[in-house]
């Protein structure tokens, strides 16, 4: 899928699988191989908020609560104000989250934890707030504290929500780093899922409504959803709200695009997190949603690759025959 130049000679190759799906769920277009079986990871967090918004527990929540939800964020203080305030309304503490401490990657808190000699806490965690939102759906299905186990009602809940809209049964499943299990189903099964929210009917059944809500908080808020810098942020910022995308650990990423009604899943099978944002950079180019152009696109693909001295030494570009 992608090859990284220098000196004008290909250095390295990134091998993939990526399918594009209509509102239909059939495959408008797919590299690789679209049966390819893999873990999602962080890119199916909306998925795994659709029972949370179809219980009706969430109907009060506002679309920065629900952009927080489907985030893996960096830590900073927009993300874990959000989340500590959202944890208090329910009654809860940093206490009930089962994700675990994580240094946040966002330079300014990072920063003021080491002056201040503070450890990182779970709110720091890029998944606090889908952990959040797990905690809020547990209230309302009464389960116990322990809401990340396969067994728990929430965990059988986003189970049965994400082989629905897969329209796969899962054959297995992994533990994420956030310790709450990550279903796994094909690359078309994870496009088949987003194209499901791009065709959703805002007037339409619970589970539309909610995809509804969930891809227009992400688009309306890229700043929860990932932080400043990031990919998903930033390119979701160049798009002006056209298309809600989100990264997955080990290199997987989704797009959903309302105004075509299509949905994008893709894995690049070494795991190579710049190969997977500039494949999805392409794709996104390709489906006519983001300018090759725009500064948030040449500095993911296409765009001089330079040292330290700012001296372009090559370039990351599609290779012949992807997007």
């Amino acid at each position: 899928m992608i090859e990284v130049l220098r000196g004008g000679q290909v250095e390295s190759v990134h091998t993939g699988h990526a399918v594009i799906c209509g509102p239909d769920g059939e495959i408008v277009a797919a590299w690789g191989d679209p049966s390819a079986v893999i873990y999602p990871r962080s890119s199916c967090k909306m998925l795994q908020a659709l029972p949370l918004l179809e219980s009706g527990a969430a109907d009060a929540l506002t679309p920065a609560h629900l952009a927080l939800a489907c985030a893996s964020h960096s830590g900073g203080a927009i993300h874990t104000d959000l989340a500590g305030r959202w944890l208090a309304d329910l009654g809860l503490s940093e206490g009930d989250l089962l994700c675990g401490c994580q240094e946040p990657s966002d330079r300014s808190a990072r920063n003021g934890l080491i002056r201040s000699d503070a450890a990182p806490c779970q709110l720091h965690n890029n998944c606090s707030g889908k952990h959040v939102g797990f905690l809020m759906l547990n209230q309302r299905l009464g389960g116990g504290a322990d809401y990340v186990d396969p067994a728990h009602p929430v965990q059988r809940a986003i189970l049965q929500a994400f082989e629905d809209i897969t329209q796969e049964a899962s054959p297995w499943f992994g533990i994420d780093g956030c310790s709450a299990p990550n279903f796994a189903t094909s690359v078309t099964g994870l496009a088949r899922a987003m194209a499901s929210f791009a065709a959703a009917d805002s007037e339409g059944n619970a589970r539309e409504r909610a995809a509804v809500r969930l891809h227009r908080a992400m688009a309306a808020h890229p700043d929860l959803v990932a932080g400043q810098g990031r990919a998903c942020t930033d390119l979701m910022r160049a798009m002006d709200g056209q298309a809600a995308i989100k990264f997955g650990a080990e290199a997987v990423y989704v797009a959903i695009l309302p105004g075509q009604k299509l949905g994008i899943a893709l894995k690049i099978v070494d795991g190579g997190v710049r190969a997977a944002e500039a494949a999805i950079t392409a794709l996104l180019i390709r489906a006519g949603v983001l300018d090759a152009a725009h500064p948030a696109a040449l500095a993911r693909l296409g765009g001089e690759m330079r040292n330290w001295r700012g001296i372009s030494v090559g370039q990351i570009r599609t290779a012949a025959g992807f997007a």
